[in-house]
């Protein structure tokens, strides 16, 4: 069955010298208005205890400037601050942050009557016109909008939000449960493993090296009392540094993908801890291998991918005790009993021999088999 989502496509770009400017100009505007708009918020909220209502429209008077570049980007700027005030007084989110000038540079504008489009080797953008560019897939569907973004090493990306058509993916008849790990990152309950990849741990040396050298040019600069913005050597560097997060990042999320997809096209039903990871990086021994596994990422993209292609996944209460409980009989042990240190133990009830990660996998199975089936009873007498 066809299902209506928005893809986003990631498409690289390749200006040219004034389409540089001119977005370097977005960018800068882009940021300003926030900054502007937050901190007029902020003042407005101390002196009166209410609300600002602002609009970009009202600060192009004062700074004419702002009319050089896209109006819909500064009016996006708009929306996502008042998104951002609303996940804070709504959800308790973060209060939002200023923005500074090298960090996620990037705007966002969409697409009215055609502003947005695409050849073969172009991207059209509204005031800049086709900017040449590198596909790594077939783009079907309307577009919605574009966010152009600069990379720390200087590279530029558009990604295109597509209304596009997927269709359901085959029934397989299997389920399957997921114990995600460090050891390994995932333990299935089939009994097979994926090996964590450790992205970050393969290249923490080279990226030290970098670090070390830019930390020198950094100091050379300082001693020299110029601008670490005008230190040639220091720019280089920091690009060269860019460089490895960015091959860290592309990687892990190249593995990412592929797991998930593989994960979605041949089970029906996937089951899963609901982990708190912002509370587990919390502990500074574990913070940076929970962050380079990136279990938030992965877990995001399960969920939409299911969504997509027809599939279920269901998330399982983080307290529930899935390396506690025999799999075979339901025994419960102790927290006492099964400290992190044990890794295989025998059940006292019915003797089975279980394996920590796989036996936490299979409780997560069949707990998520009975969740969706709870789901499906209540879906089934809601209609009725």
């Amino acid at each position: 069955m066809p299902t209506q989502i928005l893809k986003a496509y990631k498409v690289r770009l390749y200006p040219n010298e004034d389409q540089q400017v001119f977005f370097a100009k977005s960018f800068g505007c882009s940021r300003f208005i926030w900054n502007k708009m937050l901190a007029d918020k902020i003042d407005h909220y101390k002196a009166t205890k209410t609300t600002l209502n602002n609009t970009p429209a009202q600060y192009k008077k004062e700074f004419e400037w702002l009319k050089e570049v896209d109006s819909l980007a500064l009016a996006n700027v708009q929306q996502n601050l008042r998104a951002a005030y609303s996940k804070f007084f709504k959800q308790g989110s973060g209060f939002p942050k200023f923005k500074k000038k090298g960090i996620k540079d990037s705007y966002t504008t969409n697409n009215q009557k055609g502003t947005v489009a695409i050849t073969d080797s172009t991207v059209k953008l509204p005031k800049i016109g086709h900017i040449n560019a590198k596909f790594p897939d077939k783009i079907n569907g309307l577009i919605k909008s574009a966010t152009i973004s600069r990379t720390p090493s200087g590279k530029y990306f558009v990604s295109l939000l597509v209304e596009t058509v997927v269709n359901e993916l085959p029934k397989t008849q299997s389920n399957i449960g997921i114990d995600l790990g460090l050891t390994d990152f995932i333990v299935l309950s089939d009994g097979s493993k994926v090996a964590n990849p450790k992205f970050l741990a393969k290249l923490q040396d080279k990226l030290a090296r970098e670090q070390k050298v830019l930390a020198k040019r950094r100091a050379i600069a300082k001693a020299d009392q110029r601008k670490l913005s005008e230190s040639r050597n220091y720019q280089k560097q920091k690009i060269k540094v860019a460089k490895v997060y960015e091959k860290i990042t592309n990687t892990r999320k190249d593995f990412l993908h592929k797991l998930s997809f593989n994960l979605i096209k041949n089970h029906d039903v996937i089951a899963i801890e609901n982990l708190n990871v912002k509370g587990m990086v919390k502990n500074r021994k574990l913070a940076k291998a929970i962050s380079d596994s990136s279990w938030s990422s992965f877990t995001t993209m399960l969920a939409y991918k299911a969504e997509w292609y027809g599939k279920q996944v269901v998330k399982i209460d983080r307290w529930y005790p899935s390396s506690k409980t025999c799999s075979n009989c339901g025994h419960l042990l102790t927290k006492a009993e099964l400290p992190l240190s044990v890794r295989t133990w025998d059940c006292p009830s019915c003797l089975q021999r279980n394996d920590r990660d796989l036996n936490a996998s299979i409780n997560i199975l069949n707990q998520g088999l009975l969740l969706a089936k709870q789901s499906k009873t209540v879906g089934a007498t809601g209609l009725a």
